[in-house]
């Protein structure tokens, strides 16, 4: 074969003039320039024009479709022989938290959080009102004035080992003894015996009457102090925690250990005041017997002898029984006993806080 022949075959496969021909960029020839015929892509039927000996990209007519994501309906376009995305408007839907109603937002196949207006409302303390602001779903502390911890004025009487209530080697394990005292306050602001002779861990009432009165030679008054702090984890409360509790340890006006090493045997009585505002609670945990009143009503029954045990009361839920409502002052009155060796637990935990200490 001659070169003219080689040379028009290497321009055929790999073009002359300075580039590869149609064909092998992949374009078809065609015989008539104008002409067209039907084609087809991924965006459905069009036709192809024929142009300077070449059929044209397959020219489609752009297309809508249907389509949906988490937002809703929307639509999307095929372009190219391409499809877009789904597109769909934002769709807006009522919300609630914490600070009240709002709007949430669904864009891009996702719902946004929901957005409430910052709101504010009015609060109190028991030294002065004030306001509270609640964004992001949380309600911040009310800026009201704040009472300072309390202080519990108390009256401790320590008692012989040889006390026939004190202790007792009849009762072993878990002595819990729930209605021992009666469910209102004496007329003298002490607990009333709610028996006319004995229970399971009391002698009678006789016995029973000692341990919040003063008896010469039966038992000893001291005054004692508990200074309540700020919670460093709970706001608003207040507390007191001890798991060895001996405020008579030491102390030259009490009868000693006896034999103990500590000073155990001892009752504990004491009146706070204070102003409800509604929402407190009272919880103490401690051993052994423990009744809380509150406006004279028992709130709290932990008779008995035994371990660390838990009780609470949430006023709100007792405002018929106890006769309280907000904005008025009342009294709550607490008793313990600590009656038994090994251990002697005593913690406080409430947000009733004393108008006194208000500056």
């Amino acid at each position: 074969m001659g070169g003219a022949a080689w040379l028009l075959i290497g321009c055929l496969l790999i073009g002359c003039g300075g580039g590869r021909t149609a064909l092998l960029r992949g374009k078809e020839p065609c015989a008539q320039a104008g002409i067209t015929r039907a084609c087809s892509n991924l965006c459905g039927v069009g036709s192809q024009l024929c142009t300077a000996g070449y059929w044209q990209p397959c020219d489609v007519a752009p297309v809508t479709s249907a389509c949906s994501d988490a937002c809703g309906t929307g639509s999307k376009i095929c372009v190219s022989g391409n499809w877009g995305a789904c597109v769909v408007p934002p769709v807006d839907q009522a919300c609630s938290n914490t600070c009240g109603a709002g709007v949430e937002t669904c864009q891009n196949g996702a719902w946004g959080g929901c957005t409430v207006p910052v709101a504010t409302a009015s609060c109190a303390s028991v030294c002065g009102t004030g306001n509270k602001v609640c964004q992001n779903g949380a309600w911040a502390d009310c800026d009201a004035p704040q009472p300072s911890p309390p202080k519990l004025s108390t009256t401790l009487r320590d008692f012989h080992r040889t006390h026939p209530d004190f202790e007792r080697s009849d009762i072993t394990g878990d002595g819990s003894e729930l209605g021992i005292v009666a469910s209102v306050l004496g007329d003298d602001d002490t607990p009333t015996y709610a028996h006319t002779g004995a229970t399971r861990t009391v002698t009678g009432p006789d016995t029973f009457a000692q341990w919040y009165h003063d008896v010469p030679g039966v038992n000893v008054t001291i005054p004692y102090d508990i200074q309540l702090q700020a919670s460093t984890d709970k706001p608003g409360f207040f507390v007191y925690s001890s798991i060895n509790f001996f405020p008579l340890d030491g102390d030259p006006r009490g009868f000693g250990n006896e034999g103990f090493n500590h000073d155990f045997d001892f009752t504990l009585a004491t009146k706070f005041t204070f102003h409800y505002l509604g929402g407190e609670v009272f919880r103490f945990t401690g051993d052994d017997d423990l009744w809380v009143f509150v406006n004279r009503h028992l709130a709290i029954d932990l008779g008995g002898l035994h371990q660390a045990k838990m009780g609470e009361v949430y006023l709100d839920d007792h405002q018929a029984e106890f006769g309280i409502a907000p904005g008025n002052t009342y009294d709550l009155h607490l008793f313990f006993a600590e009656r038994h060796v090994i251990n002697s637990d005593f913690s406080v935990e409430t947000t009733i806080a004393d108008p006194g200490t208000c500056e």
